[in-house]
């Protein structure tokens, strides 16, 4: 067997015979390289995370059988990142006809161009080569498309040029499949197109028959298809009909992380991030945790469409707004690095506002209120995960590990979080509320300043999603403020200065 750099260097059809050629399909081509890679141990599908057990498998399955493929799953599920994976399990070259403009094999030319060519000159018949990038065509399903833009029409003008008639071959414009002959054709988000264009791929997928204008023609065309389809699109926007999906042989299921370390991998993995931002800006693992717990929040929030999904994009680009919210304020304090904060999760709302689909209860509260729902929730779920429940702990017990944090508070103390301060003055604020760096000290050893400090925030943060402590945003939107819960809001006659309420705080006369 001769390589590739050797056979590129062929130049007519008796040429590449002599060397001993010989003709494969794109399935044959596939299903062969797929088998050398995994007896090589390589990545099959480079960069997808969280499918090595699920849908990598289901892929080399319909791959060895040579199947057509339909990918369905929700938005941000790497289906389209699959398909253009495909490309590398192609041959790097294969020969055409010159001038072919459907990839003829020279050893088996399928349309008029190269039968004649082939007819006329033989062995001498020049042949090109063509890269395995240049073998992947992608259409994105929308309503507009029309069989033309798929399978082809009569050219009307080729007709007058060439004085033939509308009957003859050599008058058709072929569409998209008939020049992908030989290539992988994707066709992403299926549903949306037309039933009756739906039906005109029906003998494209059995036999290789393609109809123009009336006129049959059977063409063995050698295409890998592979669909791509969200549930949601069977309801809310058409329907992938039953006769077509009969014809494609494997239907794959694919699925979000089921772990919020492979978010967390993928996430960092997908993120487009600035040098200086990777050499500059540090995010802590708990803020990151807090990011993709928002992601799995609204995946089961009642406020965002389930059907709809929330994709990893979310989580992606919500990452390189935390990133550049953390440089915009080292760029205000003129700071040379970094470190994340809990409250910089307000930057990402912009991130999650754009990438969830919200229901009418979501739509009444308007998206940034369901964002800060969202980010609210996942902080909540995460703190448990380095502190007690606080709802196991009796609020005025003396074992009550958060008891002087909330009595500070109650005694009408006011703690000012500005998104913009600098590290100094943020370690300088958080200083000031007593009980609150024990805490940290009693339940997480040996941390390193900075991550001391953002405990000490996530620790607020988290009593006031458990209703221990107030939080509101300031009147400015320039950061939070942390008080006293039921400040405000109680006026109690009798109780003496210093007495102490059922909460464990404390309530001044008047």
């Amino acid at each position: 067997m001769i390589d590739s750099k050797s056979l590129v260097q062929l130049k007519t059809l008796g040429q590449l015979k002599a060397a001993g050629y010989q003709s494969k399909s794109v399935k044959e081509e596939l299903r062969a390289n797929l088998i050398t890679k995994m007896r090589n141990k390589e990545d099959i599908f480079p960069g997808i995370v969280g499918y090595e057990e699920t849908v990598i498998p289901d892929m080399q399955r319909a791959m060895l059988s040579r199947h057509n493929i339909i990918l369905l799953g929700l938005r941000g599920q790497a289906k389209t990142r699959i398909a253009r994976q495909m490309v590398g399990l192609l041959d790097e070259y294969i020969p055409i006809v010159a001038g072919s403009e459907m990839n003829d094999d020279p050893l088996l030319p399928i349309s008029r161009y190269a039968r004649d060519l082939v007819a006329e000159k033989g062995d001498e018949t020049p042949i090109e080569w063509v890269h395995r990038n240049d073998r992947y065509v992608e259409k994105l399903a929308t309503p507009d498309v029309t069989v033309a833009d798929l399978v082809g029409d009569v050219d009307p003008i080729k007709a007058a040029t060439m004085k033939l008639p509308y009957s003859d071959e050599r008058v058709i414009h072929f569409g998209l499949i008939p020049r992908s002959h030989r290539s992988l054709f994707v066709i992403n988000e299926l549903p949306d197109l037309q039933p009756r264009i739906q039906v005109a791929l029906f003998n494209v997928l059995q036999e290789g028959d393609i109809q123009i204008r009336g006129f049959s023609l059977r063409m063995p065309l050698d295409v890998q298809f592979v669909f791509t389809a969200n549930p949601e699109d069977y309801t809310n926007r058409g329907s992938i009909v039953t006769p077509l999906k009969d014809r494609i042989e494997s239907q794959i299921l694919t699925h979000y992380p089921k772990s919020i370390d492979l978010s967390k991998q993928i996430t960092t993995q997908e993120a487009r991030l600035a040098e200086e931002q990777k050499s500059n800006v540090k995010i802590d693992d708990l803020v990151a945790t807090l990011v993709e717990q928002v992601a799995i929040e609204a995946r089961d929030s009642e406020f965002v469409d389930e059907k709809s999904g929330v994709s990893a994009r979310l989580t992606i680009t919500a990452y390189e707004n935390l990133n550049s919210a953390i440089e915009r304020r080292m760029i205000i304090n003129d700071e040379k690095e970094g470190y994340s904060r809990v409250g910089d999760l307000v930057g990402i709302v912009p991130s999650i506002t754009g990438k969830i689909e919200l229901v009418y209860e979501g739509e009444q509260e308007g998206a940034a209120i369901v964002a800060q729902k969202l980010i609210s929730k996942a902080i909540r779920q995460t703190f448990v995960e380095y502190f007690p429940n606080p709802e196991k702990i009796k609020r005025n017990a003396p074992t009550n590990p958060y008891r002087d944090i909330s009595q500070w508070f109650s005694r009408g103390n006011a703690l000012d979080l500005l998104s913009d301060m600098s590290e100094r003055e943020y370690q300088k604020e958080l200083d000031k509320v007593p009980g609150l760096a024990d805490l940290i000290k009693d339940f997480h050893k040996k941390v390193e300043k900075k991550h001391k400090y953002l405990l000490m925030e996530f620790v607020l943060h988290g009593l006031a999603e458990y209703s221990l402590v107030g939080k509101a945003a300031l009147e400015t939107g320039s950061g939070t403020q942390f008080k006293d819960l039921l400040s405000g809001m109680l006026d109690i006659p009798g109780l003496d200065d210093d007495e102490e309420d059922d909460y464990g705080g404390y309530y001044e006369k008047g």
